[in-house]
């Protein structure tokens, strides 16, 4: 059983940025897929990016790409957020999950973190 802690949430203004932080426990990091999701209040779930196991693939939804990246430290069982240039729209509850799905960017992720909250003002 893997467990995914998000970190590095918070309120910012338009324009800064954020780096959020998933830290997972268990033996099989390294060989999961890691994507990163966001829910803003009466929306749908919505895929935001993921990198493989090797980080050598990235992946990302058109609303953040050229703003987002997405990295990983194996040595520290951790994926990152990079977050620029944040704007209004970006504010919603951030998960990551992990997938064992040999297809990328995954179909389906097996584990899920508690989420941490960004919200950015105008």
């Amino acid at each position: 059983q893997e467990r995914l802690v998000e970190s590095g949430g918070g309120l910012v203004q338009a324009g800064a940025a954020l780096r959020l932080s998933c830290a997972v426990s268990g033996r099989a990091f390294s060989s999961y897929t890691i994507g990163w999701f966001r829910q803003a209040p009466r929306k749908e779930r919505e895929f935001v990016a993921a990198i493989t196991y090797s980080g050598a693939s990235t992946a990302y939804a058109d609303s953040v790409r050229g703003r987002f990246t997405i990295s990983r430290d194996n040595a520290k069982n951790t994926v990152y957020l990079q977050m620029n240039s944040l704007k209004p729209e970006d504010t919603a509850v951030y998960y990551c999950a992990a997938s064992s799905d040999e297809h990328f960017p995954p179909d389906d992720y097996d584990y899920w973190g508690q989420g941490t909250q960004v919200t950015v003002s105008s």
